[in-house]
């Protein structure tokens, strides 16, 4: 990859757009010259080149907020990346997850996604999460199933209102389910699009 990439068009750097891979939120950007690329590659941990500086910056190497990198991917003219990392906590330096102001609404399923992992070690005594989890398996299931019928009543009897709301309920005790089994809603993505592929 490093080879291929056009490093001459900027002047030695390319740009660099870091997404979440669980959320598909767009958390940064920064740029890249070969060394950064290289030892983003060799470490597994997003590193750049810092313009201010003048030197290679790990992000998040102060901080412990690092960008931990599942998959990187050039454009079409090969002038620019696409890094799908997970973070280690908030991306930008205000605090804030991402430098970006908004997340797509989409992004709400992956956050929600790792909130139900995150919940896997909490008090069941105060978590429902926690007590699905920690629970009988069967439980979970059934609960899928319970929100999945509430979800058709829904559909045919009731309002538009109450059809988000049990479609809401429906989504969190699958994403509880698929916790359960260690599975994940990008694997689930990955199967739709290889049914529209198809």
């Amino acid at each position: 990859m490093v080879d291929e990439l056009d490093f001459q068009k900027m002047g030695g750097l390319v740009p660099c757009i870091v997404q979440d891979a669980d959320t598909a939120q767009v958390l940064m950007l920064g740029y890249m010259n070969e060394e950064a690329l290289r030892l983003t590659l060799a470490t597994g941990r997003v590193t750049f080149y810092s313009r201010a500086r003048g030197e290679l910056w790990v992000k998040g190497a102060v901080s412990g907020h690092i960008l931990e990198l599942v998959q990187l991917s050039t454009d079409c003219d090969r002038d620019a990346l696409l890094a799908l990392a997970r973070p280690l906590g908030p991306t930008c330096h205000t605090g804030a997850v991402s430098c970006f102001p908004a997340a797509p609404p989409l992004c709400t399923l992956g956050s929600l996604a790792r909130t139900v992992e995150a919940r896997r070690q909490a008090d069941p005594e105060t978590s429902y999460t926690a007590r699905l989890l920690q629970g009988e398996p069967r439980r979970a299931a059934q609960k899928v199933g319970e929100e999945g019928v509430e979800v058709a009543l829904a559909a045919v009897t009731q309002p538009s209102e109450e059809l988000l709301a049990e479609a809401a309920d429906l989504l969190y005790h699958l994403l509880v389910v698929l916790t359960l089994r260690g599975l994940s809603v990008p694997q689930v993505m990955a199967v739709l699009q290889a049914r529209s592929n198809a």
